[in-house]
């Protein structure tokens, strides 16, 4: 037995060291030298950034099975496409919009369906450059490699050219597969998978946002005719006057941080507060869209709406300027808001609820929020002017405790006093806001509820609608009693329209209606959910 093993190790031993295993070994080992160059080659350098339409677009190639082709859309979600076969999968990311070409787009409207027409182009264009830079890449790395590790000239010939196989043979068979209906067929992720929902028909959302298009061209000589009104407004405020600009429901608009923008600019704002739903979703991929606030230059105070997660919530918080508000106060320029987020998260509501009861749970939700706040207000010791909730039916507890409540959900501009406090039932906790103990005493704080509209256009959902949905948004003027003064409101036209509407009110010049007492008595008001 110990014979025929010694036997066996020697023949081993001599195929080992036979000249043909010799070089069998030596050429497995270009392969995984080569092949390993290729892999590091492509993953590292394989990438390139091209213009598509008016997209900054970057595209990689990375080694896969499947093969295929991801587009990814922030903050949207991605597509997947099985465009091809082979070893190599093919990534584009649509970043960032490129300025100069974003502005030509609106100032030629006809230049946006040349764009259309020029993006296969420019997307084919780039990918035979990345094709070009991904062969290169990986030649040049399997020699390199090949180089450090055999130090041979015939071997390291040998991996560049395997190299050039391998990559070529790849880069060939994706083209040879190349199923151009594919488009036709994505499978979606992220947001994107609510996009046939959301969109509804093509032709006519495309219709829509041909006008939407239009829109955005006339926003410049908008903001013009929003100077000229302003100047002659009566009752200009004085200058220690605190400015806040009120805004509500942007639910994902990129538009509204522009027009946010130029109202801070000619208003002077001093602080922007939010009162929710600046997204739709709550989702992360939706994160990205609260940067923006970082460059208002002036700060932001955020409640979180029905449609805003804690995640959104975070990241509003991670701006420099920004400051979420959750059963918690802030002081502006010697003006205290209180605010509390939304206790509900329901980011797919499409439809109006039945009109809510005291037995309904859903609006003793609502009610126990805006109680919350109102008693945390009470126990602060401080004269708070304005507190922020997202949805109205919030807002009954605070009636008494501050002079104005700030709200948005409905997607439509309302102005209302509150109706005063009611006694405490029998064995019901007292209300916040102190009772008079004599005929002497002063009467009940009056309190204004302000809800905004959309200075979103209520986002993708205005593209739905026969009728667009306006933008939104209020300047609101305190003296340095906390004491409401005047307010602008600003409105312009949803898709399709550009007009631009401003009127200031002056706050005690005219009769302001006043809600149904009966309807805050402990029952939510049937108010239309922010969709």
């Amino acid at each position: 037995m110990r014979n025929r093993i010694a036997r066996l190790t020697a023949a081993a031993g001599r195929v080992w060291r036979h000249a043909w295993t010799h070089r069998l070994r030596v050429w497995a080992a270009v392969l995984l030298v080569s092949l390993t160059g290729v892999v590091i080659g492509t993953m590292l350098f394989a990438q390139s950034q091209i213009a598509v339409g008016p997209f900054r677009a970057d595209m990689s190639i990375s080694p896969s099975i499947e093969g295929g082709s991801e587009i990814d859309i922030p903050p949207l979600g991605s597509l997947h496409l099985d465009s091809h076969d082979g070893p190599i999968h093919l990534k584009v990311d649509l970043g960032s919009l490129d300025q100069q070409r974003t502005e030509a787009l609106i100032d030629d409207p006809t230049a946006i369906s040349a764009a259309g027409q020029s993006a296969v182009d420019d997307v084919t264009k780039g990918v035979l450059q990345l094709g070009l830079r991904a062969l290169g890449a990986a030649i040049v790395c399997a020699l390199v490699l090949s180089a450090l590790i055999f130090r041979n000239i015939r071997r390291v010939a040998s991996a560049g050219v395997l190299a050039l196989v391998v990559t070529g043979g790849s880069l060939g068979l994706a083209a040879g597969t190349v199923r151009p209906d594919s488009i036709s067929e994505p499978r979606y992720e992220g947001l994107l998978v609510n996009a046939p929902a959301v969109v509804g028909d093509a032709r006519r959302i495309a219709d829509n946002y041909g006008r939407y298009a239009d829109q955005l061209a006339e926003l410049v000589s908008n903001v013009s005719r929003i100077y000229t009104t302003v100047s002659t407004l009566p009752v200009e405020p004085s200058g220690n006057t605190t400015r806040i600009l009120h805004v509500s429901d942007l639910h994902l608009n990129p538009t509204s941080w522009n027009v946010i923008r130029t109202v801070i600019k000619s208003w002077d704002i001093d602080a922007v507060v939010d009162t929710g739903d600046i997204v739709d979703w709550g989702s992360s991929a939706e994160t990205s869209y609260v940067n923006a606030i970082g460059q208002l230059g002036v700060p932001y105070i955020y409640v979180r709406g029905n449609h805003d997660s804690t995640a959104i919530q975070a990241a509003v918080a991670r701006q420099r300027n920004a400051t979420v508000l959750d059963n918690s106060m802030t002081t502006i320029n010697g003006l205290t808001i209180a605010g509390i987020g939304d206790p509900e998260f329901t980011p797919d509501k499409s439809e109006t609820p039945p009109a809510a009861t005291a037995d309904d749970p859903g609006g003793n939700l609502l009610l126990t929020s805006g109680q919350r706040l109102a008693t945390t207000i009470a126990q602060s010791n401080t004269k708070v002017g304005v507190a922020l909730v997202h949805d109205p039916a919030m807002a009954p507890p605070l009636s008494g405790v501050v002079p104005v409540v700030l709200a948005g959900h409905t997607h439509k501009r309302e102005v209302s006093i509150l109706a005063p406090p009611s006694p405490p039932a029998d064995g019901a906790s007292p209300s916040p806001a102190p009772a008079p103990s004599d005929p002497a005493a002063p009467p009940p704080l009056e309190t204004r509820l302000l809800i905004e509209g959309s200075t979103g256009g209520a986002g993708l959902r205005g593209l739905e609608k026969d009728e667009p949905t306006p933008l939104q948004l209020s300047v609101l003027y305190f003296d340095e009693n906390q004491t409401l003064k005047a307010y602008d409101d600003i409105q312009l036209g949803g898709t399709g329209q550009s007009n631009v509407e401003m009127q200031r009110k002056v706050v005690g010049t005219e009769p302001e209606p006043t809600t149904n007492p009966s309807v805050f008595n402990g029952v939510t008001p049937a108010i239309t959910p922010g969709r």
